[in-house]
């Protein structure tokens, strides 16, 4: 599941964004990719989602830093609300 949802990811950056994510790994915020704008405008584009409510309390800032830790959010979210185990776990810092 969690390569699906990178690979979702790449494409909701690539068409809502206009922004083409060289690797899963890159620091969108370091790397200039993501703006405070993109930001908000991909949180909307989450949100739309009927299958994902992320609770903003929960998301912390490291956790945007890329795609890859986007996708554990998602997936670790998904996984809770089907109320199974997250089969990715989190990441420390």
């Amino acid at each position: 599941m969690h390569s699906s949802v990178v690979d979702e990811l790449i494409a909701v950056f690539r068409d809502e964004l206009h922004v083409e994510v060289p690797s899963p790994d890159t620091d969108l915020f370091d790397s200039g990719l993501l703006d405070s704008l993109q930001l908000v405008q991909l949180l909307l584009h989450l949100e739309q989602r009927p299958d994902l409510r992320i609770p903003l309390e929960e998301v912390d800032l490291y956790d945007l830093r890329s795609v890859h830790r986007l996708a554990r959010v998602i997936a670790v979210r998904a996984a809770l609300d089907r109320g199974g185990t997250p089969a990715v776990p989190r990441a420390e810092a």
